[in-house]
């Protein structure tokens, strides 16, 4: 029995260490709450707006949003292209660390690409690129998609 109890711990345990797959939605699309054109609409997610995929079937992605609802997407509607969400509120600065000089704040909802994922010396931090052009580092709990 102890056996049993270790290979199922085991089990669970694994599935706790598997990476996360966060993708971006490629074109401005509508989520349902089956995989099927037939079943009811949930809502429409825009361009670039991240989403972590959770199961994939076919054509279709269960996926979740920032606020932590799931719904389907067509895959065929997914970009490889990884985006970040901001939370609330983020101060993105020239570098990773909270005294360096301030480039810009953006709100809540705003895109930003990572442009650079684990930098040495840049530990909770992620160097990240406005649609503008504006490029700086910004705090990991400040964004979400990672």
């Amino acid at each position: 029995m102890p056996l049993r109890l270790a290979w199922l711990a085991a089990l669970l345990l694994s599935g706790a260490a598997a990476a996360l797959d966060y993708r971006s939605v490629g074109e401005a699309a509508v989520l349902y709450d089956a995989p099927s054109q037939k079943a009811k609409p949930l809502y429409a997610i825009a361009a670039g707006t991240p989403v972590e995929a959770i199961v994939a079937l076919d054509a279709w992605v269960k996926v979740r949003d920032m606020k932590g609802d799931l719904a389907w997407i067509e895959r065929r509607q997914l970009a490889d292209l990884r985006m970040l969400q901001v939370r609330e509120r983020a101060q993105v600065r020239s570098g990773a660390a909270d005294d360096a000089k301030l480039v810009f704040e953006a709100e809540a909802d705003v895109l930003l690409e990572p442009v650079e994922l684990g930098a040495p010396g840049t530990v909770g931090w992620v160097k990240v690129r406005h649609r503008g052009g504006q490029q700086g580092f910004v705090k990991a709990v400040q964004v979400w998609g990672l």
